[in-house]
């Protein structure tokens, strides 16, 4: 299922459910101020990192087909207000299109926050995906950025 992200009214309907008031404020300003401090590289172990420690705070339940994994994925996301995720296995591994994520109010952030959310989902679906029995080898990486809202990852064997 696509999201129409050039659909401004739908676009301001996600944000205002996903960026609460305070929370996302607080949020922003910590990540905002991590990687003015160390660096946007630098800040991406990291954030990787805190993805990971939420897919184990966050377990997925043991899934048999792609079609129950990505209901479940997207059943925790749903919870999280951190919009959904559609699969796509292929013999290279999965692709992992992720739309609805959560913008940043203000336009000249949006990039920086991106890229910030993008090394969480990172840790989120990497770890989620070898709790399902993947490989310790195979890895999740961004593989294409559509917009700030919408961003495809590609879960493979980097070698």
């Amino acid at each position: 299922m696509a999201l129409d992200t050039s659909n401004s009214v739908l676009m301001a309907y996600f944000q205002q459910q996903q960026t609460p008031p305070g929370w996302f404020d607080l949020l922003t300003i910590m990540v905002d101020g991590m990687v003015t401090n160390v660096g946007e590289t630098e800040s991406q172990p990291f954030l990787k990192q805190m993805g990971e420690t939420m897919a184990d705070r966050f377990p997925l339940p043991v899934s048999q087909t792609v079609g129950e994994l990505e209901a479940a994925m997207n059943a925790k996301l749903a919870a999280f207000g951190w919009g959904l995720v559609d699969i796509a296995a292929n013999d290279d591994g999965m692709l992992l299109r992720h739309q609805a994520l959560p913008v940043y109010r203000d336009a000249a952030g949006q990039t920086r926050w991106c890229n910030a959310l993008c090394a969480i989902l990172e840790g989120l679906y990497g770890r989620w995906l070898y709790a399902q029995g993947g490989e310790a080898k195979l890895v999740v990486k961004r593989h294409r950025l559509f917009s700030v809202s919408d961003v495809q990852f590609r879960y493979f064997n980097p070698q």
